[in-house]
């Protein structure tokens, strides 16, 4: 059984290339510019809405049927066509230059996957099945978007404001660190933040990491 290694990847700035553009194309494209990625597009059409971010500037697009090597220069690439010949093009384009490639819904012609994921701002939690049943990935995402509220940004937020000063508090013990970040998320911080008691839970904090060792 193939092992995925699980893996956040910063694609800001980064070249994408997306053959293919119906609606499929259309999804992989909007998550890809979430993430701040610079998106071309190759495909002889569009649909509508990709039409519009090509009008606005929010993607490249070259009206042509893919082409031998024109993955060339791009650090992702995805295929999202119907041509198993094109889709298979495409995977061997970018396994002979070493990039990490996806074809939709094709595991044996991915070098990676994309996980069914759970976004709340700066918190993110990815599921896979291994490529072996997305539906139940699908399932396991709605359950886990019930349980995990904005409530779990704002902490991640609020967690993240102290950082430094938890640092500068304890700069050269890592143990500390780690028993005082457990002990808050472990601690009502959240009950507060649930509860719109955002300043109290800032203080709460705030006063653990000051006076821990009172």
């Amino acid at each position: 059984m193939k092992k995925y290694y699980p893996a956040f990847i910063d694609i800001e700035n980064q070249p994408c290339l997306v053959v293919g553009g119906g609606c499929v194309a259309e999804e992989k494209i909007e998550a890809l510019l979430e993430c701040k990625g610079k998106v071309s597009v190759i495909s002889p059409e569009l649909t509508n809405e990709l039409s519009k971010k090509v009008e606005n500037g929010d993607i490249l697009w070259e009206s042509r049927k893919y082409i031998t090597g024109a993955v060339q220069g791009y650090r992702i690439v995805i295929s999202a066509t119907d041509s198993q010949k094109v889709n298979e093009q495409v995977y061997r384009d970018a396994e002979i230059r070493g990039i990490m490639v996806n074809v939709v819904d094709i595991p044996p012609l991915c070098r990676f996957i994309v996980p069914s994921i759970v976004r709340q701002r700066d918190l993110c939690i990815a599921i896979s099945t291994g490529g072996k049943s997305p539906a139940l990935a699908k399932k396991i995402r709605v359950e886990l978007e019930t349980k995990f509220g904005d409530e779990y940004a704002d902490l991640v937020d609020l967690l993240g404001e102290y950082r430094p000063l938890m640092q500068r508090k304890y700069p050269d013990d890592i143990n500390i660190r780690a028993r005082l970040w457990t002990s808050l998320v472990d601690s009502d911080i959240l009950d507060l933040i649930r509860a719109g008691h955002l300043d109290k839970a800032r203080d709460r904090v705030e006063s653990c990491i000051l006076h821990l060792s009172d």
